[in-house]
């Protein structure tokens, strides 16, 4: 005796299955854009902003590439993925910039040798309200 067989058992795929024509989920669009909204908080330090930042751009613009042909759904998250991580490194390159032109500027290497030769705390206070008044001028 023969038992017919349930749609489920046979061999091939069913209507349902997502390689069965359909497109699959586009994890590159996710991962971008998780890693994008990271960038934009972590902005400030260098890991969160330019390595966070660069795969976001990364990731957002493969998984964009694969929306565009056809191969994969979220193509907008792709783009705002890769448009917040790009934000983040750019932020952070700003943020980078900024402390590498204070810390060579004149101001601060007066500040670091008045704090060298104090011998004090009061007299660190004085270098501190001197290195402060210097920086907002």
């Amino acid at each position: 005796m023969s038992f017919p067989e349930h749609p489920r058992t046979r061999t091939g795929s069913m209507p349902t299955d997502p390689a069965a024509g359909g497109r699959r989920g586009n994890g590159l669009a996710v991962a971008a854009l998780v890693l994008g909204i990271l960038a934009i908080l972590l902005f400030w330090t260098v890991f969160g902003g330019v390595l966070l930042g660069l795969l976001a751009l990364v990731f957002g613009i493969i998984g964009a590439r694969r929306a565009r042909g056809g191969r994969a759904p979220h193509g907008v998250m792709s783009i705002v993925g890769a448009v917040l991580g790009a934000l983040g490194l750019i932020a952070s390159g700003v943020i980078l910039a900024i402390g590498a032109s204070i810390l060579n500027s004149d101001e601060f290497k007066d500040f670091d040798d008045c704090v060298q030769h104090a011998d004090t705390k009061g007299e660190r206070d004085a270098c501190a309200e001197d290195f402060n008044r210097d920086m907002n001028n």
